[in-house]
């Protein structure tokens, strides 16, 4: 694995974050939490690191503004309040690595179960209801974000959230521009979701969502599912249009930025098919606009932000971001 510059490291591993620190030990310097060969030194670091994470700033924050129920807000603006509604609040807290044991993180997996899922096909959608979330706007994007926090969150045992799995290889879509849009429930209504070209960010978050699953407990059907959505990205070259790849599908791919909510940008797309395995020439060009986007200083810029709409700020739009470094390092250590 590529090393980053020793001042660029012990950046990152300052105590100030310890989410960054977290997982620079373990994506970065391979040290692992529970692994019975690695000295007591490296272990004890790696748990001190995740200890603080609930402790930080933004995680506090984020769970002090919670209500007794483990809703943010309102409970009927669980997706409409953006960003600090509890959709958003999940996404986050998953991303920082907050404690999956922590009572108020399952009070908020649990309230965000009972109101945002539809319950008779297990995705989930931006309105509620009084039997949970409303069928005519399930969405795909959001279905793989929810999956994936609370797959993160310890829940792949749930029967809720293997339904959540289930409704993503079953209705997800991989399009490249079909001559008639699908037809019939879910796709009808959401024509920007499932028209005639799928929608990049349900794929992506599709993808993220089973790719946290590990490799032994995929079943055939999410194994598959993988496969489409990988080559769905890789005949896009990850960020451009697959029938003009001299253009890119979105100009704001490009601007890195952390985290990224129900949108995407070609370093998350790179890390994810990194995770699965995958070294192919079509990764090249997202990979070198990765590296082209690192400072003089060994430090990659915070370039897309949502920072002013969230409970609490993560990092400067424009300044030097621990985040989006920790992000391109480990694409470019594994890539290159």
């Amino acid at each position: 694995m590529m090393m980053p510059a020793p001042e660029t490291l012990d950046w990152l591993l300052e105590a100030g974050n310890p989410s960054v620190r977290y997982f620079a030990l373990k994506n970065l310097l391979g040290r692992a939490e529970t692994d019975a060969d690695a000295d007591a030194d490296a272990d004890a670091d790696v748990q001190a690191a995740k200890g603080g994470i609930m402790a930080s700033p933004a995680v506090t924050a984020i769970l002090h503004q919670q209500h007794p129920d483990g809703y943010w807000l309102t409970p009927g603006q669980f997706y409409t309040g953006k960003y600090r509604g509890t959709v958003w609040q999940l996404l986050i807290l998953a991303e920082l690595g907050a404690d999956p044991g922590d009572a108020r993180i399952q009070k908020a997996c649990a309230f965000i179960l009972t109101q945002a899922q539809h319950r008779e096909s297990g995705g989930f959608s931006m309105k509620g209801g009084r039997n949970g979330g409303q069928a005519s706007v399930v969405l795909p994007c959001l279905t793989g974000n929810m999956a994936w926090a609370l797959l993160r969150f310890g829940l792949a045992a749930d029967p809720r959230v293997q339904a959540a799995v289930d409704w993503i290889t079953t209705y997800q879509r991989f399009d490249d521009g079909i001559a008639q849009a699908p037809q019939g429930w879910p796709y009808d209504r959401l024509e920007p979701c499932w028209g005639r070209h799928s929608c990049h960010m349900g794929v992506v978050k599709a993808m993220k969502a089973l790719a946290e699953i590990p490799p032994q407990a995929r079943s055939a059907e999410v194994a598959e599912t993988l496969a489409r959505a990988a080559e769905f990205m890789l005949i896009h070259h990850i960020h451009n249009r697959s029938h003009d790849l001299a253009r890119n599908s979105k100009p704001g791919w490009l601007r890195f930025g952390f985290p990224l909510m129900y949108q995407t940008d070609a370093l998350e797309i790179l890390n994810l098919l990194l995770d699965l395995g995958y070294r192919d020439p079509r990764m090249d060009a997202a990979q070198a606009a990765v590296a082209a986007k690192c400072g003089a200083d060994g430090r990659w810029r915070m370039a897309n932000s949502y920072s002013d709409k969230f409970t609490a700020p993560i990092e400067q739009l424009g300044a030097p971001s621990k985040w989006v470094t920790l992000n391109a390092l480990r694409a470019l250590g594994r890539a290159g």
